[in-house]
């Protein structure tokens, strides 16, 4: 008995599976069916089903077929991304997490928003800075932070710096020269007391002492670059206001830089006085721009107004003036400018866009997918960042903070 009704387990279900592959739908006429041959072809066990046995076995494929269209309705609907809960509806700009204690994490954004974790971003907390006046701490707007080890660095508008050499316990406002070119957009923690940062005029600085003194990596600044060469043949660059906005940093130190009108990009990496111009390869706007994997050598994403985006092949010569040649992916937003792109792997690709839509691809770029999990998120999701391949975050306006389910 047992013998028999374990054939018919093993023949009923494959039949059930594969009609499930099929046509979704299993006739209990056709489970019938199979459980008679399956039992004729066991006559020699001389085993004669009763009804009961009969109404029993159909049961069980009948349990079999639900539970397969219930775990593929599972997997359908199934989220990458939790909504974290929020104590701030402020915009959230940027966050980073201490090297030596992963699980504890800072992030933050405008009207003053500073924000800490314990457990690795399932909460937050806000904090305060005590050496700013709390009505003043709400006027500023937090762009950027960055840790190496223990050692951390925040800039924001109005143009401040602070810095941290105990993981954020205590911190410290810089003093920032006034004549310093532009505005803080980017600072990277690079070790013990050292960083180095970008102002929106195109200088790079690096200190080595905790920001008392700043050595110029850079020449002249980008207008200066661009007035001495006649806008170097780039289409707009004779517009240029002097500012660039989305500069990118990878690890290497090598920097990417949208002019604020988009209508063209620059490139710096250490060792050259003065940033390249260089002409999009496209009669939109340039929306964003970055490396791909956080590493030069393997290319150059660029999305543009609309809904576009792009990528140029590895190791794209950035010591050279020749162009970049970009391949376009066809990736369908809808009209939403796509706002920021992250790889969590390296076939894995995320994309943030306005109106809280999140597309992905796990081939590379050859194909897209729309997020289902955040259709009802009202918010601009502005920045991606993955610490790891099982650590990602989503930050966005409104006080948006999404978490990858790993």
């Amino acid at each position: 008995m047992f013998y028999t009704t374990l054939c018919f387990n093993i023949a009923s279900f494959s039949r059930l599976i594969e009609n499930k592959k099929n046509n979704f739908t299993i006739k209990h006429k056709n489970q019938k069916r199979s459980i008679q041959m399956c039992l004729k072809n066991n006559n020699k066990f001389n085993i004669k089903p009763s009804r009961r046995t009969l109404f029993n076995l159909l049961s069980i494929g009948t349990m079999v077929s639900n539970s397969l269209f219930n775990f593929q309705a599972y997997a359908e609907k199934k989220k990458n991304w939790e909504l974290i809960k929020m104590p701030v509806d402020t915009v959230l700009f940027d966050m980073d997490f201490v090297k030596d204690s992963p699980q504890h994490g800072w992030l933050v954004g405008t009207k003053g928003t500073f924000l800490e974790t314990n457990d690795g971003g399932k909460t937050w907390i806000p904090r305060t800075f005590t050496n700013l006046d709390p009505d003043e701490e709400l006027t500023y707007r937090f762009e950027n932070i960055s840790f190496s080890g223990n050692d951390g660095w925040i800039i924001g508008k109005p143009t401040i710096i602070l810095h941290t050499k105990d993981g954020g316990n205590t911190w410290l406002r810089v003093p920032v020269s006034p004549k310093l070119p532009g505005e803080p957009v980017l600072i990277t923690a690079l070790g013990q007391e050292k960083a180095e940062m970008t102002t929106s005029s195109g200088a790079v600085y690096l200190t080595d002492n905790g920001g008392r003194n700043w050595k110029a990596q850079v020449k002249e600044t980008i207008d200066s670059t661009l007035n001495r060469t006649i806008s170097s043949g780039v289409t707009g660059a004779s517009y240029f206001t002097g500012s660039i906005i989305g500069v990118a940093r990878d690890v290497d130190g090598k920097y990417l830089a949208i002019s604020s009108r988009g209508n063209f990009f620059l490139t710096w990496q250490p060792g050259q006085d003065f940033w390249i111009p260089r002409a999009r390869d496209t009669s939109r706007r340039i929306q964003s721009m970055g490396f791909i994997q956080n590493n030069s050598i393997n290319g150059i994403w660029m999305s543009t107004r609309g809904g576009g985006l792009s990528f140029t092949k590895v190791k794209p010569q950035l010591e050279s003036i020749t162009p970049f040649e970009f391949f376009t992916t066809d990736i369908k937003t809808g009209g939403y400018g796509i706002l920021d792109v992250a790889f969590r792997n390296e076939t894995e690709i995320w994309v943030s866009c306005g109106g809280g839509n999140l597309y992905y691809s796990l081939d590379n770029g050859k194909t897209w997918k729309k997020e289902k999990g955040t259709d009802d998120i009202a918010a601009n999701l502005y920045k991606i960042k993955f610490f790891n391949s099982n650590l990602g975050f989503v930050l966005g306006s409104n006080g948006v903070l999404l978490k990858y389910l790993s």
